[in-house]
């Protein structure tokens, strides 16, 4: 009987928990795993394996938020890929704006370049706003923006793009001239995919794809990532 009372107690405190999370999530957004069961998440900013080389504010669980349109249209793309034995890999959705706030912080901190090596090796750190890797609003704020890629779904592995995801520098734009032909084609699936559902990508980064017909085109959010 004291078993049975402690899992009932330890149930409620769990659904009471989802509860709370859900209520802090406005209205037309929803947690993606909820709308797709299978996606594979890799939060970067939750940890401190990113550009930055720290957590980053507003990122309080390694999960993803989007806007229900956005997560809809997701969900078709995964089904098809799942068609192909494919599938998608989010490394950001929805990014509240202290997360933003954030980076602009970093950023004018001109001696912290602990993580440069990796992620922005032929770039100064002082020219990240000048070329359009950092800004003071972002797109991912407004809750229908995502950082993703393909992988493999036998083994979870990604596709070979190029470059790896938030590499700031030539080799991730969309037509950069410094990846081979295999690489290209790979780009051009993940954009054809996004584009047939509704996305458009960004001339700068292979990953970044906001959805043509998002909700709350005028509204940057700062809700965190719970």
């Amino acid at each position: 009987m004291k078993k049975l009372l402690i899992s009932f107690i330890l149930l409620t405190a769990y659904f009471s928990n989802a509860q709370s999370q859900k209520s802090n999530i406005p209205k037309g957004f929803t947690y993606l795993h909820e709308v797709i069961p299978n996606i594979v998440y890799d939060i970067r900013y939750y940890g401190t394996y990113n550009f930055t080389g720290s957590p980053i504010d507003g990122y309080e669980r390694p999960t993803a938020i989007l806007s229900i349109r956005a997560a809809q249209a997701l969900l078709n793309i995964q089904k098809e890929l799942n068609s192909r034995d494919l599938g998608l890999k989010i490394f950001d959705a929805y990014r509240p704006q202290r997360a933003v706030n954030h980076f602009i912080k970093w950023a004018r901190v001109l001696n912290d370049t602990i993580a440069k090596r990796e992620f922005y090796p032929l770039v100064e750190k002082k020219d990240l706003f000048k070329k359009g890797y950092i800004a003071t609003r972002s797109g991912h704020s407004r809750g229908s923006t995502v950082d993703l890629t393909i992988i493999v779904l036998k083994t979870k592995k990604e596709i070979d793009m190029g470059s790896p995801f938030d590499f700031f520098g030539e080799k991730s734009h969309h037509n950069s001239v410094n990846i081979t032909n295999e690489q290209k084609k790979n780009r051009q699936a993940l954009k054809s995919v996004m584009e047939k559902y509704g996305f458009r990508s960004y001339s700068e980064e292979w990953w970044h794809y906001t959805l043509n017909n998002e909700p709350y085109k005028n509204t940057y959010f700062d809700f965190p990532v719970q």
